[in-house]
């Protein structure tokens, strides 16, 4: 069986969010076991599963891929959106736009130290849409 729902996240600040409660608080009845695949319809933000703890984690990959992929780089040509725009959608391909996470005993099976962030790149990104994908 497959269920789907989309959902709106609200506008986050520019970094790297956990999301996990607010997936979970979308999700009813979920199987005893099967998997959750949530992908974010946007370009410019992305998904991935890391540290839930520490919150210098969230802080370390902003400053990394601000590095890895800068603002105002003489090489871009798509730039009238902005000087975060085109890094935003490098950085967007770099970390991807889906998770996927097993469901057992009718829960996330995330590890201890694992959450859902939403990679927020672009500057004013607003509110950004999931597709929440139960297989079971």
């Amino acid at each position: 069986m497959i269920t789907q729902n989309e959902i709106n996240l609200p506008p986050f600040q520019r970094g790297y969010h956990l999301i996990t409660r607010h997936i979970e608080r979308e999700l009813s009845n979920l199987p005893e076991q099967g998997i959750l695949h949530v992908f974010i319809k946007h370009t410019s933000a992305g998904l991935t599963i890391n540290e839930n703890a520490d919150p210098s984690v969230r802080d370390d990959f902003e400053t990394f891929m601000n590095d890895l992929v800068p603002e105002n780089h003489p090489g871009y040509s798509h730039v009238f959106e902005g000087s975060d725009d085109m890094p935003a959608h490098l950085k967007s391909s770099l970390v991807g736009s889906s998770v996927s996470v097993p469901i057992s005993r009718g829960r996330l099976n995330l590890g201890t130290w694992q959450g859902i962030y939403l990679c927020e790149f672009r500057n004013r990104g607003g509110a950004r849409r999931l597709v929440l994908t139960v297989f079971s």
